[in-house]
């Protein structure tokens, strides 16, 4: 869906607390060590003086307003005496991860993806002492100390990321969902603007194999779609790729596969995985796939989808809604609609949709942070039922009143954002610009609903559940292999190898032939077993024997 980053100076904490004032995390410092700065406790620490802190939102294509502080930003600093600048990446998260902690070019808080190697990267990072251990403070923030419970985590997360330190505690995860109703189905599939699958005369819930999915792009691009006199794109996406090859779905069920023997292998290793790839390399081969969707930032494939050169969009659908916006506007009719549902490999059709939804977000205070009390205040606050209401409803009496209990969106600002394209009126009150990202459990439905989502917006929504989900959905619980092979012994020498399998697949889809494009799958297979692999998956195998495993996942 999103992603992003950041960077800082220092230098008052030595003056300030000399001076009995409280000076702000800065990166650059070097107090080392998770200093406390002075005996004051939390944000302003009770001296009346506001802390700045520095946090590097590492989501790809995230940001914020066009003021310097927004009016939620303003109060979160009133109740914690703490002020934030973010610092956003644009571009690989991963490679931002690395590279802060490599280069000590860190900010006071980190918070950012919580899955694959970003997550690697941190804890890397807590192993290396590059990270403050919270365990003794989290008796006095209450908040923090109920998200990262182990009853509240996914079991193979915890076990990889929380509760593999002994009784230390590096890492915050958030926005996993407090009860079921929050548990929230962002709808990932294939779209088609309505008024193209009239033009080709296709319905497109008449889709439903790769074979289906095939013949509709072949017959966009047959019918010479134009726009603004260029051609009309048959499939594309959002920023380096996101999310066109969610199609892997239809060719096998999860990351790990059952080899028939009841043992498990990447993915990567089997005959679906080939024919994934040389579906793709056909797409490619054929003008059917943008050939530049695996290198464009956000911005660019925005302006395409604005410029309606995207017949079908690969997304999550608040994505694909945002980003048509404009031009559904200018243009009605043309607004997307999903396709299929699409076959799943090894589901049953009546099967529903397994979805691994929990937490995507993990925070963590550098060791360069000077006021760790400071930042654990800001946390603990914007984690709590307060902070959170604060950073999605905004202010109470400004931007919502309570009605009956439940937030009711201000009507002068519910027009201000519904009518603003650019997202830039709400990121300038200071929603979506990084906040949401720290705010603990995820309680949207508990605590009253997305109040900032228009109607057309929630029927879209609803009318894609109806067509996607005809079998309801089903939270992913099982062990991911993924979070237990990183364990594994060979993991340090396996692990550059396997962080290559997505660059390496898209060199596949790029080669000149099906016979070139297996041999560069091939090349890859050996190097992984030469780094590891096979002791490493019988350590995964050992691990899980007797376990629930995930077989089959959607994304979400």
């Amino acid at each position: 869906m999103w992603n992003k980053r950041l960077k800082l100076a220092s230098a008052l904490l030595a003056a300030s607390l000399m001076g009995g004032a409280l000076a702000g995390c800065t990166s650059g410092g070097n107090n080392g060590g998770g200093n406390t700065g002075s005996s004051d406790s939390g944000g302003s620490a009770g001296t009346g003086k506001t802390v700045t802190l520095k946090i590097l939102h590492n989501w790809n294509g995230s940001s914020g307003g066009d003021v310097d502080m927004t009016p939620i930003a303003k109060a979160i600093e009133e109740k914690t005496g703490v002020k934030v600048e973010f610092d956003y990446t644009k571009g690989s998260e991963v490679e931002k991860v690395n590279t802060i902690f490599a280069t000590q070019d860190l900010p006071d808080i980190y918070t950012g993806p919580a899955w694959g190697g970003e997550l690697d990267g941190i804890i890397k990072a807590a192993n290396e002492d590059q990270l403050v251990d919270i365990s003794g403070k989290l008796a006095n923030y209450p908040n923090l100390e109920k998200e990262i419970a182990k009853e509240n985590m996914p079991p193979a997360l915890y076990d990889k990321a929380e509760g593999a330190f002994g009784d230390k505690r590096y890492l915050l995860y958030q926005n996993q969902p407090a009860t079921d109703k929050d548990a929230m189905d962002w709808l990932y599939g294939f779209y088609i603007r309505k008024d193209i699958a009239q033009k080709v005369g296709v319905d497109p819930q008449s889709v439903k194999t790769k074979d289906d999915l095939y013949s509709l792009l072949k017959k966009i691009k047959d019918a010479g779609l134009k726009e603004n006199g260029l051609p009309v794109i048959p499939l594309g996406g959002f920023h380096s790729g996101w999310a066109v090859t969610i199609g892997n779905t239809m060719f096998y069920g999860a990351d790990y596969a059952d080899k028939g023997d009841g043992t498990l292998e990447h993915s990567f290793f089997t005959k679906a995985y080939e024919d994934y790839t040389l579906y793709y390399r056909k797409l490619i081969s054929e003008g059917l796939l943008d050939p530049e969707a695996f290198t464009q930032t956000d911005p660019i494939a925005n302006e395409k989808v604005q410029q309606g050169r995207i017949a079908i969009l690969a997304a999550h659908y608040p994505a694909i809604l945002d980003a048509s916006k404009e031009y559904v506007k200018a243009h009605p009719g043309s607004d997307y609609v999903p396709i299929g549902p699409l076959e799943r490999a090894g589901a049953e059709p009546n099967r529903p949709a397994d979805l691994a939804i929990q937490g995507n977000n993990v925070t963590a205070i550098t060791k360069a942070c000077k006021n760790v009390d400071a930042a654990l205040k800001l946390l603990d606050f914007l984690a709590s039922d307060e902070g959170f209401k604060l950073v999605h409803y905004g202010i109470e009496g400004v931007h919502y009143d309570m009605v009956n209990g439940k937030p009711v969106a201000k009507k002068e600002f519910f027009d201000k954002f519904a009518t603003d394209t650019t997202g830039k009126a709400k990121k300038n009150e200071g929603f979506g610009i990084g906040f949401e990202s720290m705010t603990g459990q995820d309680r949207t439905n508990s605590l009253g609903g997305d109040i900032w989502a228009d109607q057309d917006r929630i029927a879209a929504m609803e009318n894609a559940r109806k067509i996607l989900r005809p079998n309801g959905i089903k939270v992913i619980s099982a062990y991911n292999p993924g979070d237990v092979i990183s364990k594994s012994p060979e993991w340090d020498s396996l692990k550059p190898s396997m962080d290559q399998i997505s660059d390496v697949w898209q060199q596949a889809i790029f080669a000149k032939s099906d016979a070139d494009a297996l041999k560069i799958l091939n090349a890859l297979r050996d190097q992984m077993k030469k780094t590891g692999y096979d002791d490493a998956m019988k350590y995964v195998n050992d691990n899980l024997k007797g376990k629930e495993v995930v077989k089959l996942g959607l994304p979400n």
